[in-house]
């Protein structure tokens, strides 16, 4: 379980790092950021809510499997 939570964690830490670098280019000019930031975002919010039902359904099964364990 500790594998998935830092492979989790360095996606989502890389995801922050290429927003952030779109949004310099955005600032600078050099990328026409309407259309891309409108993409990102919507990509960001699609991982975002796929990750925190992975989460949960993890969560849900990890505790029905100690239970089990424990009885």
């Amino acid at each position: 379980m500790g594998n998935i939570k830092k492979i989790t964690g360095f996606v989502l830490i890389g995801l922050i790092l290429v927003t952030t670098l779109v949004a310099i280019l955005a600032i600078w000019e050099v990328i026409d950021y309407k259309k891309v930031l409108e993409k990102l975002l919507g990509s960001l919010l699609v991982i975002f809510i796929s990750s925190a039902v992975v989460l949960f359904i993890t969560t849900v099964l990890i505790k029905e499997d100690q239970s089990k364990e424990k009885e």
